[in-house]
């Protein structure tokens, strides 16, 4: 199956044939640029899912590629370095990468992060599609109300559960997404601040859905409302209704 088209960029020729073959394995249409300018000429022709960039090139700093990538097309960046500095790694996202990897690494683990990265790039609208008639109450299957207006979560007596900001948003997207499964990524990216980065190895979003998960007493084994899909992510099982 194809899972979607990667552009590697790296001078590195050994470098190359291990992704290569790695990724072509695993899938993916695999394409090569060892310079600033082919890469150019890559993403003019051919439509690319994610970037594997690496910070230096034969003809310029791979750091000024990221915004041509960023104006020029909707592909992921994935920056590829030998540099395990922090102030790089800001850097490179505050310049738009989605992602820092530091060499050397485990192909499982870039593969991890290539999809974690085209996950997060999917629309929003395939995650969550808004509803046909916005309501500001809803009913959640074992009866407490998320007051959208409020941003809060109520049960039968009015009482609140005294939701975080971040919890409430958690599950705010759960509930729009009932019956779905949404990975951990998918989660994250639908309720992350604006300056907050994702590491596919962040236990945040399950950390909020134990919390999340005591508060509305779904506490059987295995919980019967925020249900956990084992290898993918979480699930809101039940029936949605306006209150």
């Amino acid at each position: 199956m194809h899972k979607g088209t990667i552009l590697s960029v790296e001078d590195d020729e050994h470098l190359q044939f291990v992704l290569g073959e790695y990724l072509t394995d695993d899938g993916y249409h695999v394409l090569f640029a060892n310079d600033f300018k082919s890469a150019q000429a890559q993403l003019a022709n051919t439509a690319i899912n994610v970037v594997l960039l690496d910070l230096v090139l034969p003809d310029g700093d791979g750091l000024s590629l990221i915004p041509a990538l960023k104006s020029s097309c909707n592909a992921g960046i994935i920056v590829i370095s030998g540099k395990d500095d922090t102030t790089e790694k800001v850097v490179c996202l505050e310049m738009g990468a989605d992602d820092y990897l530091t060499k050397p690494f485990e192909m499982r683990e870039m593969s991890a992060r290539i999809k974690a990265v085209m996950r997060r790039l999917e629309p929003a609208t395939q995650v969550a599609p808004p509803q046909t008639a916005p309501v500001d109450r809803l009913r959640l299957p074992n009866g407490w109300i998320l007051d959208l207006s409020r941003y809060q979560l109520f049960d039968d007596q009015s009482r609140s559960a005294d939701l975080t900001t971040g919890e409430f948003k958690l599950l705010n997207v759960l509930v729009q997404s009932a019956n779905r499964v949404l990975s951990r990524e998918q989660l994250f990216e639908l309720t992350r601040e604006s300056n907050a980065s994702f590491d596919i190895y962040d236990r945040a979003i399950d950390i909020q859905i134990a919390r999340l998960r005591k508060k509305i007493g779904d506490t059987t084994k295995p919980p019967q409302i925020i249900r956990t899909v084992r290898g993918v992510g979480y699930m809101l099982c039940g029936q949605i209704e306006p209150a």
